[in-house]
């Protein structure tokens, strides 16, 4: 039994240790989740509260079975989504939102080069987004995608794939192009 049910099974018991324990191990991701679905900080932690506390009354309503992961994330992007619908959202760039700060000298030169590719990943369609932020910038696995989508594995597959090839097109357009300028 993992780590994760052993949790769950003890706060279906009552154990508000395990809850947090439970919490901590998700909080960040969730979070970060929320980051690229709302429109600032506030909402985002706003939004990964909220989840927590759906997860939380679900587990006391009913046992839970499954895998938690894909779940808490159902949840969290659910929670987005009505959140979305009831407040006014000011579109905002991947690059504007608030992340965690970075070690200068390790990633500052690979976030310079990822501009690019966050701005074409901007300019894809929302569920192609979803897919890519799930698959990457959450680090989930394509059947958990799946699972939160609501998509077939093999969909996802295959969506992810045309996605992978037209941006990998887009960017060798991108790199020919500065290529061709002269410095």
């Amino acid at each position: 039994m993992t780590r994760e049910k052993k949790l769950i099974r003890q706060i279906e018991y009552g154990d508000k240790e395990a809850l947090g324990e439970l919490i901590e191990m998700y909080y960040a991701d969730i979070l970060k989740y929320c980051q690229w679905h709302t429109s600032g900080q506030a909402q985002a932690e706003d939004a990964a509260q909220e989840t927590f506390l759906k997860a939380v009354r679900y587990l006391d309503v009913n046992r839970f079975k499954g895998e938690f992961r894909p779940f808490l994330y159902k949840i969290a992007r659910n929670t987005c989504i009505d959140l979305t619908r009831k407040r006014y959202r000011e579109e905002v760039s991947l690059n504007e939102l608030e992340q965690e700060p970075g070690y200068l000298e390790a990633g500052f030169q690979k976030a310079e080069a990822d501009a690019g590719l966050c701005q074409l990943v901007q300019n894809l369609e929302d569920e192609e987004q979803e897919i890519v932020l799930l698959r990457f910038g959450q680090d989930l696995t394509l059947r958990e995608t799946a699972e939160i989508t609501g998509m077939p594995l093999r969909t996802v597959q295959s969506k992810l794939r045309a996605i992978l090839k037209r941006l990998k097109t887009e960017l060798n357009q991108i790199d020919k192009t500065e290529g061709g300028r002269s410095v």
